[in-house]
């Protein structure tokens, strides 16, 4: 299936049924009355996170969306049959932005969360609905009120709790594929992945979490550079991202610091997240090498650097379980503060 994170749509919620002049016609009965029943409630639009989906590719086909009106009211005092709601089923992680991308309407991080974004229009009333002491026949009876529709766009955020961020050829696929289940495609020439990917990480029976794989950065990704920063969006509500670097590249804190200055001329907040730094592909660097390299990374960046081989599987359960313990750490804060909006971490 093909990945897709945004989609423009249109949606449009149901007309009210109209109400009816209606009077009662019956044998025997010389002064039946007003008797026009009410019209029906046109259909809401409502919009529900669900788990079994993760890219937005079904509304690529299908981009407007129309609930029906509300039936007619009729004789008798019926009222007309409410119309049935149309429900747009996204996946967890989908932000619903006005037509100006910009506005923020709803969020849906959470499965079986629900946002009625457009109100059906209620029905008409008939002429019964104006019967008084004083106008015993009116003739009276309105239309049903109009629907809302709107123009907006659908942003998918992926849902997880660790990103993976780097230069291309950084080796983050290869961890994916080595510490998940996932099977992302590796290659030796740079931008191999082209969507992002997700792999869920199991330490034990209870202990698990989920990583986010997104295509590498590159100097001015912030100006559309390379494949741009648009997939940065998807590491945005991660508790930690893991900053992995080609220690047999060269020029570790160049390319370090490559990313650091994308990370904060994107912003979201993704500057300030938790870093854990790791020097990948230590098979391929002599001793020497890997000790020099690791220093001047530390040196720079002032933070404890972690060293790996992804395909050697060196060092890789000690980054899974510092990793662990960050994104523990952020879901216990969570539970002692439910006011906390997942978003914003």
């Amino acid at each position: 299936m093909k990945f897709l994170d945004q989609a423009k749509i249109y949606v449009r919620s149901g007309d009210g049924g109209d109400g009816v002049t209606a009077f009662r016609r019956e044998k025997y009965i010389e002064f039946g009355g007003p008797d026009g029943g009410k019209g029906g409630r046109g259909g809401d639009i409502i919009f529900e996170a669900v788990d079994n989906l993760n890219t937005l590719i079904d509304f690529r086909y299908t981009q407007h969306f129309r609930a029906r009106k509300g039936g007619n009211g009729a004789g008798s005092d019926k009222t007309g049959a409410a119309a049935q709601d149309v429900v747009i089923q996204v996946p967890v992680g989908t932000q619903i932005m006005d037509d100006d991308r910009e506005t923020l309407l709803a969020d849906l991080d959470t499965a079986g969360k629900r946002i009625l974004l457009c109100k059906g229009g209620d029905g008409g009333f008939g002429n019964a609905h104006y019967k008084t002491s004083t106008n015993r026949a009116p003739r009276r009876s309105d239309k049903g009120w109009p629907g809302e529709e709107r123009w907006v766009w659908l942003r998918l955020k992926l849902i997880a709790d660790v990103g993976l961020v780097g230069l291309p050829n950084a080796g983050k696929s290869t961890f994916l594929s080595v510490v998940s289940a996932a099977r992302p495609k590796i290659a030796d020439y740079p931008f191999t992945t082209l969507h992002p990917q997700l792999g869920v990480v199991r330490l034990s029976m209870t202990e698990e979490f989920v990583l986010a794989d997104i295509p590498g950065l590159i100097e001015g990704a912030h100006e559309g550079h390379g494949l741009g920063d648009r997939f940065l969006g998807h590491v945005e509500r991660c508790a930690v991202l893991l900053h992995l670097i080609d220690g047999a590249a060269g020029d570790v804190v160049d390319a370090w610091r490559t990313i650091r200055t994308e990370l904060d001329e994107y912003g979201g907040g993704l500057a300030d997240k938790p870093e854990i730094i790791v020097l990948n592909k230590a098979d391929a660097m002599t001793p020497q090498q890997l000790s020099g390299r690791k220093r001047a990374l530390e040196k720079a960046s002032g933070a404890k650097v972690m060293v790996m081989s992804g395909v050697a599987r060196q060092g890789v359960d000690e980054v899974l379980r510092a990793l662990y313990d960050v994104v523990a750490e952020a879901r216990a804060e969570r539970l002692e503060n439910p006011e906390l909006d997942d978003s914003s971490l």
